[in-house]
């Protein structure tokens, strides 16, 4: 039988969301900047779109639009954009050509790993000035984090996905 964990006092719970919101600021700033950095003109809310495209392949419009966290209408005036600057494109479901699916072009995939790379030269250079010993107990919390989030690792990224 699994074990609970133990009681966190709201002090220390303070102090751990404090430190989580601070850390999820400078990724945002990261990212924001990272985004900024490329010639697409690209809002932070389409590049997550581009994102969850990226690791989790292609995707019907009501799905896409829970996993970015914005409604139907708003997913579909997004990707019509997203379809204009040719990032995404549509696909008719091989079973059923009713179905649509949103799927990230080569284009999108150069953008998403574009910005991914500015983002890890740049979280690398944050991560030079904490202490080694300190690092592998950063990774677990974050794999911890990602996980409950339902994030799945960079390295999964567009395995197997059809572009």
């Amino acid at each position: 039988m699994k074990k609970s964990p133990p009681a966190v006092i709201d002090a220390d719970r303070d102090i751990i969301l404090d430190a989580i919101l601070s850390a999820s600021r400078i990724v945002a700033a990261l990212a924001i900047r990272s985004l900024a950095d490329t010639t697409e003109d690209v809002t932070l809310t389409q590049y997550r779109t581009l994102a969850v495209l990226a690791s989790q392949g292609p995707q019907r419009l009501a799905a896409l639009a829970e996993a970015v966290g914005v409604t139907p209408a708003t997913a579909t005036r997004m990707c019509d954009r997203l379809v204009g600057k040719g990032l995404v494109g549509r696909r008719h479901d091989r079973g059923d050509r009713r179905l649509v699916r949103l799927t990230l072009t080569r284009e999108g995939l150069r953008l998403v790993d574009a910005v991914t790379e500015r983002r890890r030269i740049e979280m690398n250079n944050l991560l030079g000035v904490i202490p080694e010993d300190l690092l592998t107990a950063l990774v677990d919390s974050f794999q911890l984090l990602a996980a409950a989030a339902g994030e799945v690792r960079e390295q999964d990224w567009t395995t197997g996905w059809e572009l």
